[in-house]
């Protein structure tokens, strides 16, 4: 993973006024809300850290697709992509039919999992810690760094859900500041507003399969 994939990844996750500032930093990984116990927290990071590092290490034999087979279910599993979806889309959410919802949410899952096999696809040296956690006031934040392969350090910070007794990642920030799901929020809204629901399904899963056809060509 270089530093080229590195800033893409950032671009598409920063809101444009911060790009400039962040682009040498590194992708983010998934957050969630709510209140946690500190083990099972931290385990679920921990966790979620061990699969992506050794789909990084076998990425090259793995191919885009087999990436995306090894992480669809870990991210399935850790992520709440239910709460993440809804609260991407935001206030449409609630007129939406249960068929749309399930629709936004398979597509959702299929983008979140495309971008994690295409940009995390080989490993060379990069560290990834959880390094604490915290009250955050409003849930249980689990403390984490990813450490590049020059040594620079980027802080990841993971809000923990108690998705019914289940610890799951729900939101994004970088540098403890920048949710993920707010910069999408705006994204979808857009999107929304221009082709409605059945255009940001149809855009989603476009996105997921340009991402792995790109990384097949490379």
């Amino acid at each position: 993973m270089n530093s080229q994939k590195l800033r893409r990844i950032v671009a598409m996750i920063a809101p444009r006024a911060m790009r400039l500032v962040l682009a040498g930093c590194m992708v983010v990984l998934m957050l969630g809300t709510g209140h946690a116990q500190s083990s099972g927290a931290q385990g679920v990071v921990d966790h979620f850290y061990t699969v992506l590092l050794q789909a990084m290490k076998n990425g090259p034999a793995l191919g885009p697709r087999g990436r995306f087979q090894q992480l669809e279910p870990e991210i399935r599993a850790d992520f709440d992509l239910a709460s993440m979806t809804r609260l991407a889309v935001g206030a449409a959410w609630r007129h939406l039919s249960s068929d749309d919802r399930q629709r936004l949410r398979d597509a959702f899952t299929r983008y979140t999992t495309a971008t994690y096999a295409q940009n995390f696809d080989s490993w060379s040296g990069e560290k990834l810690e959880v390094t604490g956690q915290r009250d955050g006031g409003f849930g249980t934040i689990v403390e984490s760094r990813i450490v590049k392969s020059d040594g620079e350090p980027v802080q990841m910070d993971y809000l923990m859900h108690d998705n019914g007794g289940k610890w799951q990642i729900a939101d994004i920030y970088l540098t403890g500041t920048i949710s993920q799901l707010a910069n999408l929020r705006s994204q979808f809204s857009a999107i929304l507003a221009r082709d409605g629901v059945g255009g940001l399904i149809a855009s989603l899963n476009s996105k997921a399969d340009m991402l792995v056809a790109a990384a097949e060509t490379r």
